[in-house]
């Protein structure tokens, strides 16, 4: 597979289960080393980087199970400076200040002095999106942001990633949130990258027929003007689904 993301754009992945999505991003973010190819940010090859040099570049956002850390926010948030500080160079006024503008950022500064640990899932996704800013990254890379949260704090974390003005690759289950947030799609399936373009190129009824396994019904939502679909199951034999009418 071959993709792109531009400075300030947000590009999502989709695709089944197992379709490849969380796989590429490890290869991305310097967890699973590819065995060919090459991962570049700003044409630096992130595998020929230190750890530290390419925590400076890429910062991720993984959709494991958040631990309870027993720490308060800013100190969660101050993490984020690690790759910029070693024995000699301790953290500084300016690291200070870097944190308070990240926790700015996503909302977070009343949550400055809290326990991590007493935070709701909302809250905590929202500091760990500001440790990750901490690091000032060039990438941002979001493996199911929306994983575990309800509606709101689902819409909120989205909303809020596509102010932040960073390059964001992001791994979406939701086809719907994919569409209204990602400036660009690519669906992978089996390991491949099977379309790519604008939301409303490529979600078609026919490739969400014949990736997903479900019929579509495209739409345009009343409010943010983008693609909506609304899904059915397909009979047995169907195939996919081709007669949806767009609307709206």
């Amino acid at each position: 597979m071959d993709l792109t993301v531009g400075r300030s754009e947000v590009v999502g992945l989709v695709g089944p289960n197992g379709s490849g999505k969380s796989t590429l991003l490890r290869g991305v973010y310097r967890v699973l080393r590819p065995e060919a190819g090459r991962a570049e940010v700003d044409s630096h090859s992130i595998w020929d980087l230190t750890a530290k040099a390419a925590a400076r570049r890429v910062a991720a956002l993984v959709q494991e199970p958040v631990a309870d850390f027993d720490f308060d926010v800013r100190e969660i948030v101050r993490m984020g400076r690690s790759p910029y500080l070693s024995v000699l160079r301790p953290a500084t006024t300016g690291d200070e200040r870097i944190v308070t503008e990240a926790l700015d950022r996503v909302g977070a500064a009343s949550l400055a002095d809290r326990r991590f640990r007493t935070l709701s899932g909302g809250e905590k996704q929202r500091v760990l999106l500001a440790r990750a800013l901490a690091q000032q990254p060039d990438l941002l890379v979001l493996d199911e942001p929306t994983n575990h949260l309800d509606v709101r704090h689902q819409l909120e974390t989205l909303e809020l990633t596509r102010q932040l003005g960073i390059a964001t690759l992001t791994a979406l289950h939701d086809l719907n949130l994919a569409a209204a947030y990602c400036d660009r799609l690519y669906v992978l399936d089996a390991g491949r990258v099977v379309a790519s373009g604008p939301p409303e190129e490529v979600l078609s009824p026919e490739l969400v027929g014949t990736v997903f396994g479900v019929g579509a019904v495209p739409s345009v939502h009343p409010v943010t003007g983008r693609r909506h679909l609304a899904f059915f199951p397909l009979r047995a034999g169907e195939g996919t689904a081709t007669n949806g009418r767009e609307t709206g």
